[in-house]
């Protein structure tokens, strides 16, 4: 897991409080520079990589770029709340945790340290279908939660699955739709990219599934196109709300007309998302999508997204033009390759001061405030 020479710290192997003299990250970024040092380089392209020549995963970040805000002043700056709902539940600022999977490859707390830290920080972790510990340990230890659902081509396999996140606390059921081929991602193919044998994917104990090294490149390509559904449909989505009392959040859209149909076959909530740009390479920025598609639903369901935020003002930014709240996957990871539990905390931490810090000095106290007369083109003003 550890490059040659890395510290192991209070936190678990990587810790940033290891013998060395390390300089706390003081901003996202850093986070991702500190997992580049800690992680043997196939399990940094992993997490940090993503399709073809990673067009998207740049224009994601870029498209931030495009937008400035445009700040009042005399507005009450010591009355700023980043608290929010999502779906009805309460969280103390619009940022939620992403499904990413497999996060033993990074740290050994794993899920847990992710879910306890988002607990800890007050909002909402999405637990991978493809994660390391299993529903039933990391709904424990979550606070609130939702579960991330790849439908499988064995339909019992997805109910039981549903069943297990009812059961085990789970608030929301976030159905990924973007996925009916995997991407292609060169550097997996060329590192070999494979599970180590005891990591398993906890979810499937017994069911004989794994991601073993394989001659053809990525394991991750030969299990999700032996496993995943590959021909899903809206009345797909439509069957799976009627399989769950858990409300339906529809992830990877992008299309105006996509986000009208998810609502209309039982979607509660929609996040726009090109999967961290690990999918089609030169697909429309997620920030690019967010108007047209919150334009299309209308209020009939909430409109989150994912995809490039890095800053409390990407925040507050993805707020003006439309999103309820935002979720980000890269960053907290980094912060658990490089700190455990303690790097999950440290980024939420820093990200909620910064929206905070962003709200007082843009005059929007309240998260209520964050409209479209907060966000301009950038150049100049008409």
């Amino acid at each position: 897991m550890l490059k040659d020479g890395a510290t192991r710290g209070r936190h678990g192997p990587g810790g940033l409080e290891g013998a060395r003299a390390v300089v706390m990250p003081v901003n996202l970024h850093e986070y991702e520079a500190a997992a580049r040092e800690r992680l043997e380089v196939s399990r940094f392209a992993y997490v940090a990589g993503a399709a073809c020549d990673e067009r998207t995963l740049q224009g994601n970040r870029a498209a931030f770029g495009r937008w400035r805000l445009l700040p009042r002043v005399m507005r009450g700056a010591s009355r700023v709340s980043t608290a929010t709902t999502v779906l009805g539940q309460v969280v103390s600022f619009p940022v939620l945790l992403a499904p990413v999977g497999m996060h033993r490859l990074v740290h050994d707390a794993g899920e847990l340290g992710s879910a306890r830290a988002s607990a800890a920080a007050g909002t909402i972790f999405t637990l991978s279908t493809m994660s390391t510990y299993t529903i039933e340990e990391v709904g424990a230890v979550a606070g609130d939660w939702w579960f991330q659902l790849y439908v499988q081509r064995d339909r019992e396999v997805t109910r039981d699955l549903v069943r297990r996140a009812e059961t085990a606390g789970a608030a929301a059921l976030v159905v990924t739709l973007d996925t009916p081929v995997l991407g292609r991602r060169e550097a997996d193919e060329r590192n070999r990219f494979a599970m180590p044998p005891d990591l398993p994917l906890a979810n499937f104990a017994g069911r004989g599934r794994d991601m073993r090294a394989n001659e053809g490149g990525s394991a991750l390509v030969a299990y999700t196109g032996s496993s995943f559904e590959s021909d899903l449909g809206w009345d797909d989505l439509e069957w799976l709300a009627g399989q769950t009392r858990l409300p339906v959040v529809a992830k990877g859209i992008l299309a105006p007309d996509d986000a009208r149909l998810a609502a209309d076959h039982g979607a509660r909530a929609i996040v726009v998302s090109n999967h961290g740009g690990r999918q089609l390479d030169a697909a429309v920025a997620t920030l690019d999508a967010l108007p047209a598609v919150a334009r299309a639903v209308d209020g009939r369901a909430e409109v989150l997204l994912d995809g490039g935020v890095r800053r409390g003002t990407d925040v507050l930014t993805a707020l003006g033009l439309g999103a309820r709240a935002v979720m980000i996957g890269r960053p907290y990871v980094f912060g658990l390759a490089a700190d455990g539990e303690a790097g999950v905390a440290r980024v939420l931490e820093l990200l909620r001061a910064e929206v905070a810090n962003a709200m007082a000095l843009a005059g929007r106290p309240t998260v209520a405030e964050i409209d479209g007369s907060l966000v301009v083109p950038a150049g100049p003003l008409a």
